[in-house]
């Protein structure tokens, strides 16, 4: 067995430890300091020479020079294997409700537990044969965790083709008894179990290709589905001034989202809101399933009031859970909130390491990281032709507003959808508040592209009047540019808002979506004719509060038509048609 290395602490910068070792250390190492009978978990950031710069997760308070550190050989990993589904993990995996079982409702410094349970018993289920080859990846057999097959894969880390030489029948086990023996050419042996490690910080390679992300994947909102969509497989940032609805955005997709997987990281989050999750997701019941949202869900919890350090442990934790799911040929949406805090998380580590600031004091390899967290994401086809996902939508909270800062820019350049908040939007309670031409997408609607077209050029122009009549007054404006106005506030109302806590507008499948759409676009088509602006105001205000209504009914039921007939009957009134 190889000699793990051991080191003095020389150094002690806030959550920055430097290490004096007598052996060998690697990058991205974990290892633990002491403090009496407690063991203080670090990762080494840095090494020079016989030097190694650790960020510790924890408190570094009653460390001295001299310290003992010891190393342990193995890279900053995660668990992976049944029971994750339901769970409630801190940054580094710890599953918080044992830990408040253990140790109370305040983490207690080193303390540290095992993610899942080793002792409990799974029903598991051979799905290949004595004698048969795998690969990194392949389904050996499989267990049920909830609504979901969980399937058990060969350990992500081999090389090569590995022949099955032992497999263990149906039956009950635990996460510590081996399930099958491999052997590969060169004649080494190992024992493959449920659970396995692997490092955060490394995605899981094990896929025959990646894909084009182009299926749509449905919010069930009618601004993201139609105006700026979300592909399965794809990414989408959400920034937006404090209060603008980042929050309650994510919430509402984390219900509706088509996605069999629903993994939030709280990343630096108001510990607030973040209760309010943990009250809510065990409570709320899953439109997909009929059980509860939980039941589907992971949720990384490192708050604010956590330590700084874990926060950008906490991104890479849930994305390596994220592609876990994708490798059992499942679709999983990670919403991580908020990696502006995450980024402050970088720049806290970078001032200590002494490193050359960039742009705000941010390091320079800030767009490198932020890239290489969303270039996780992805469509694959995995080695037995079962296609998975991985789809990442993060919130950035630029101070101020300002679009312009770096974590923002840095995010842009790299996602294929801009969902972006406004405060004025949020400000006149027109919800979701995703600004209709700041945001845009890479990604195709779920309705007519020249459709789409039509609905922004009437937003675009009813703005430009809008401005126009701030300046000059309602009655200065000619009738035509009035009633292009009207229009372009008519599609907002009727359209482009959304409420969440509706039991029917709360999710627009794409079916009612184009259905609604199209109608909406028959309005905006038509040429009217008022005597008056008057007359135009009560009108549209009029077909207004029917389209509302439309929205708050049963799609296709008998009220839903009545309102249609009488729409119809509306617009007839002022229109040549």
């Amino acid at each position: 067995m190889e000699k793990l290395s051991k080191g003095k602490i020389v150094g002690v910068n806030g959550n920055m430890l430097t290490v004096e070792f007598d052996d060998h250390v690697i990058q991205n190492e974990v290892a633990y300091a002491k403090v009496g009978d407690t063991r203080l978990k670090s990762e080494v950031i840095r090494i020079r020479g016989k030097r190694a710069d650790l960020q510790a997760f924890e408190s570094t308070d009653g460390l001295k020079i001299g310290d003992e550190v010891e190393f342990t050989g193995e890279l900053l990993s995660v668990e992976l294997g049944p029971g994750l589904l339901t769970q409630v993990f801190d940054g580094l995996q710890n599953p918080l409700n044992e830990m408040a079982e253990q140790h109370g409702f305040f983490l207690k410094r080193g303390a540290y537990l095992k993610a899942l349970d080793y002792e409990r018993e799974w029903d598991f289920t051979p799905i290949v044969s004595s004698g048969d080859t795998v690969i990194a990846g392949d389904w050996i057999g499989m267990v049920p965790e909830g609504i979901f097959k969980h399937y058990i894969m060969a350990p992500f880390d081999l090389h090569g083709e590995w022949q099955i030489t032992e497999l263990s029948p149906a039956g009950k086990y635990n996460l510590k008894t081996s399930i099958a023996r491999i052997k590969n050419e060169k004649g080494e042996e190992r024992e493959v179990f449920m659970a396995q490690n692997w490092p955060v910080k490394i995605p899981i390679p094990c896929y025959k290709n990646k894909l084009l992300s182009s299926e749509n994947m449905s919010m069930q909102m009618r601004t993201i589905d139609t105006f700026f969509p979300v592909a399965t497989g794809g990414t989408f940032c959400t920034p937006g001034p404090f209060g603008a609805g980042k929050t309650v955005l994510q919430h509402s997709m984390s219900i509706n989202a088509k996605a069999d997987i629903v993994i939030v990281a709280a990343c630096g989050e108001r510990a607030g809101e973040v209760v309010e999750i943990l009250r809510e997701f065990p409570k709320l019941q899953d439109p997909q399933t009929g059980r509860t949202l939980i039941d589907r869900s992971i949720i990384i919890c490192n708050t604010s009031s956590m330590p700084v350090a874990a926060r950008e442990a906490s991104v890479y934790t849930a994305v390596t859970l994220a592609e876990y799911y994708r490798q059992m040929g499942l679709n999983c949406l990670l919403l991580a909130d908020s990696t502006s805090r995450w980024a402050q998380a970088l720049r806290e580590m970078s001032g200590r390491l002494e490193e050359i600031p960039g742009d705000e004091a941010f390091p320079a390899y800030l767009e490198s990281r932020i890239a290489a967290f969303y270039e996780r994401a992805g469509l694959v086809e995995l080695n037995n032709g079962e296609k998975g996902s991985v789809t990442i939508g993060g919130t950035v909270s630029p101070a101020g507003g300002n679009f312009e800062e770096p974590v923002t820019q840095a995010t842009l350049k790299v996602v294929g959808a801009f969902l972006g908040l406004s405060r004025e939007r949020s400000d006149s309670r027109r919800y979701p508040a995703i600004h209709p031409l700041d945001s845009w997408s890479h990604y195709p609607s779920v309705v007519d592209a020249g459709e789409l077209t039509k609905a922004r050029n009437i937003l675009k122009r009813g703005l430009e009047v809008g401005q126009m009549m701030k300046v000059i007054g309602e009655e200065g404006t000619h009738i035509d540019d009035f009633e292009i106005y009207l229009k372009s506030e008519f599609l907002d109302y009727v359209y482009l808002q959304q409420n969440t806590f509706d039991d029917v507008d709360a999710a627009c499948s794409p079916e009612r979506q184009r259905y609604v759409f199209a109608r909406v676009i028959n309005v905006l088509d038509k040429k009217f004719h008022f005597t008056d602006k008057d007359v135009a105001r009560s009108f549209f205000l009029e077909l207004r509060q029917i389209f509302i209504d439309w929205n708050y009914s049963k799609f296709k039921s008998s009220e839903f038509m009545e309102l249609e007939a009488k729409i119809m009957d509306k617009v007839k009134e002022h229109s040549n048609a």
